[in-house]
């Protein structure tokens, strides 16, 4: 568990956590910008968990600002030297503003507690907000693979970015 200066904890997903995730994935402002968008089940989530929970290479968190959850963030190795894709969403009440208040405590978390090197994100091209925050985060741009994520219906561009732990602002904790 971390905390950041502005009182925003990072802890670890547990058991209890699996409903309220759930429940977020499958709320239609969240899933409508995921690569798969059905309603995920129960035992799909439980299954998931529990894959995911014996890796090493995965860290599942919720980051709770006052004890309320702003939502969920998941790291996965991408390679070898600590390089991660990351994943997030916020919880349907999530208040304007939770985005940053989000990814700044998450980065700091993987940047210092995780001790990582590079955390890399994706955001589909018409996802415009996950795009804004990857920028105002820090985040460069890295490219766009172009008409590579097929949903059923039509191509969409996918949006890449990264960031590596010496381009993350840990000693003023706040990102512009």
């Amino acid at each position: 568990m971390s905390e950041t200066k502005a009182n925003e904890i990072v802890r670890a997903v547990t058991t209890e956590d699996l409903p309220a995730v759930l429940r977020w994935r499958n709320h239609p402002d969240v899933r409508r910008y995921m690569y798969q968008s059905h309603e995920i089940t129960l035992a799909e989530h439980s299954a998931w968990f529990e894959r995911v929970s014996a890796d090493t290479g995965h860290h599942l968190c919720i980051v709770e600002s006052g004890r309320v959850p702003l939502g969920f963030v998941q790291f996965k190795r991408a390679g070898n030297g600590g390089v991660v894709d990351w994943g997030f969403y916020l919880t349907p009440e999530a208040p304007r503003g939770s985005g940053r208040r989000l990814g700044r405590a998450a980065l700091s978390h993987a940047f210092g507690p995780l001790a990582l090197h590079k955390v890399c994100g994706q955001a589909l091209a018409f996802n415009a907000r996950s795009i804004a925050l990857h920028r105002a985060l820090g985040f460069e741009d890295e490219g766009v693979l172009r008409d590579q994520h097929f949903d059923g219906e039509q191509y969409h561009s996918v949006y890449c970015f990264g960031i590596l732990a010496t381009e993350w602002p840990i000693p003023g904790g706040q990102a512009s």
